[in-house]
């Protein structure tokens, strides 16, 4: 598993980002690379489809299953909607999912099962 968490020097919540992820890998009992991305530039944030800093991804798909669909990309400061209000990083449930899916292989919103044909 490869978690990447895109940033931008001055995020205030990069290094913050880096531990959650660290201790829910450790309550889960597992591991990751875990990659660091800086994104220097505008033109670098929309080719890599930065959402704004930290953004976490689990082997490419961003930890926050609404913005996997956004569009809008930049150098901003990411918030995202915890316990009905806004804050600076996901929360750890937010995490231990994309990880827990990452590690099923199955995506929310897609079948567990494939028929078998007979």
């Amino acid at each position: 598993m490869k978690i990447d968490v895109l940033y931008f020097d001055e995020c205030p919540n990069h290094r913050a980002a880096i531990q959650r992820i660290e201790e829910i890998l450790e309550q889960e009992g597992t591991s990751a690379e875990i990659s660091e991305v800086n994104v220097g530039d505008t033109t670098a944030a929309q080719e890599i489809g930065f959402l704004g800093s930290p953004s976490i991804r689990v082997n490419g798909l961003d930890v926050e299953l609404e913005a996997r669909s956004a569009r809008e990309y930049g150098i901003v400061c990411r918030t995202y909607m915890v316990n009905g209000h806004r804050e600076g990083l996901p929360s750890g449930d937010m995490i231990r999912q994309a990880i827990r899916e990452a590690h099923s292989g199955i995506r929310p919103g897609e079948p567990c099962c494939q028929p078998t044909r007979s």
